[in-house]
């Protein structure tokens, strides 16, 4: 078990042609959201001063990068103006945008290079917790700092008296504060990911959430890890889940009131403060058994905001996104396959078969239906007509769980190991376990090529990547 209080810290172009709807139009009564993006190198006091400031790299000189808040329906328009010295790109996590702005290089755009700019124009139609981050050498880029929260408000939102962002990562650090190289470690790539030993939220080591008795939270939940999964218990308390990846479910508490949270996953919970003036709780990461720690702490005030707990409605309103027609459904079987103690013989690589060793030797350990991707432009798994349903069935046949990631659309998780679920959750990342299976459903009515891929980024970049087709 490693601690991580300040006294003990250890510093260790898409290849179809756009359709002709594709392309997102302002609409004339849409409001305007311009905001500038500038990735760069800089720094940032992560850690106790005494440590010094850690490199990293960052959008605006901060990790995380700016909240970027917008109004559903309203027209963003976003200019990413590169001083990395090296390409990048910018996704925009869970947003259904057109193709050409999905931020995948060489699939839906030219790499932005060093000194150049790009711009991101989508209407947000989604309310949500969403966020941002490169594509390019995500590994890399994503584990030095860039990414940043994307708020998308609703139209008429919840009542509570505060909202916070806590955007989760990880980082492995060295005795002086600075990221420990060495992105893309085979052990990394074939094991669980790039875990970091210090966790931070919003970039820094976490401070205690200061309360008041009777005030309600709603807390925005975003894992900006590379590889960690998060499973939070809030203790003494009785949070309830309202949305997941930005879109609303029936208000509960997740099974065994553990928030699940794996990378690019997010949850909207409602905290409301049960405890008395002067207690204080912890809040718990158990996902890792042996590695249980205190992730932060909630301390109250002496003075109560108020004698009763508000009773107003937490249910969100839902999203307008098309409804599967399952009894119209085309299924497709996809497996993710590889990785160490695995059973995989080998896998189709750059076009040609190749036995574990040998694709080990260049890099890539897992596949997705017996094909270990390199680059971003790959045959697609599937290709599904505009506007059909599709339920694709995801076995997970390794030693290792992975948050499996479909861009341009959402989708319903319609049932686990055949079993249905209980809330039919909206989705745009779905954990599977090992040796788990997960159905997902959804229309297909965003055309283009999109990135389907294991947001373990080492398990990404080491072949767990394909292309879905939307013709």
């Amino acid at each position: 078990m490693i601690s991580r209080t300040r006294r003990n810290l250890l510093l260790t172009t898409a290849t179809l042609p756009l359709m002709p709807f594709a392309k997102q139009v302002r609409s004339a009564d849409s409001a305007a959201s311009s905001h500038t993006l500038i990735p760069k190198v800089g720094q940032t006091q992560m850690v106790p001063e005494e440590y010094g400031k850690t490199v990293v790299w960052c959008y605006n000189d901060a990790v995380p990068g700016p909240t970027i808040r917008v109004k559903q329906n309203d027209w963003v328009d976003i200019n990413v103006v590169n001083q990395l010295e090296e390409s990048t790109t910018v996704h925009w996590h869970g947003i259904r945008v057109p193709n050409a702005m999905d931020g995948v290089p060489h699939l839906t755009q030219p790499p932005i290079a060093p000194g150049e700019q790009y711009r991101y124009q989508f209407t947000a139609e989604d309310a949500g917790t969403f966020w941002y981050h490169p594509h390019q050498q995500s590994m890399e880029q994503v584990g030095r700092g860039l990414y940043g929260p994307l708020i998308v408000e609703e139209t008429n939102p919840i009542q509570v008296d505060r909202e916070i962002i806590w955007v989760l990562d990880d980082w492995k650090l060295t005795k002086e504060a600075q990221l420990v190289g060495q992105f893309g470690h085979p052990h990394d790539l074939s094991h669980a990911g790039r875990i970091g030993s210090t966790v931070t939220i919003n970039g820094k080591l976490p401070d205690a959430l200061d309360v008041q008795s009777g005030e309600r939270i709603r807390l925005r939940l975003i894992n900006a890890a590379n590889a960690r999964i998060f499973g939070i218990q809030f203790e003494g308390h009785q949070p309830q889940l309202i949305a997941i990846d930005g879109h609303p479910v029936p208000p509960h508490q997740p099974q065994q009131n553990i928030f699940k949270l794996a990378p690019a996953m997010r949850m909207d919970i409602v905290l409301d403060m049960t405890g008395a003036p002067g207690e204080s709780f912890s809040i718990i990461d158990s996902y890792y058994p042996r590695d249980r720690y205190q992730l932060n702490e909630i301390v109250y005030g002496s003075e109560p905001l108020r004698d009763d707990l508000l009773t107003s409605n937490i249910a969100l309103p839902p999203n307008l996104i098309a409804e599967p027609q399952l009894n119209e459904a085309e299924f497709h079987e996809i497996t993710f396959d590889g990785g160490a103690m695995g059973s995989m013989e080998g896998a189709m690589l750059a076009g040609e078969w190749a036995d574990i060793r040998s694709m080990a030797h260049q890099g890539n350990f897992w596949s997705i239906n017996g094909v270990s991707a390199t680059g971003h432009i790959l045959e697609p798994l599937v290709t599904l007509k505009t506007g059909s349903t599709a339920v694709l069935k995801l076995k997970n046949l390794t030693r290792w769980p992975h948050p499996i990631h479909l861009h341009g659309h959402s989708f319903r998780v319609i049932n686990r190991n055949n079993e249905a679920t209980p809330h039919q959750e909206w989705q745009d990342t779905v954990l599977i376990e090992p040796q788990e299976s997960a159905d997902i459903a959804f229309v297909a009515d965003n055309p283009g090529d999109w990135m389907f891929h294991c947001h373990i980024l080492e398990h990404q970049a080491s072949g767990m990547m394909g292309v879905i087709r939307v013709a």
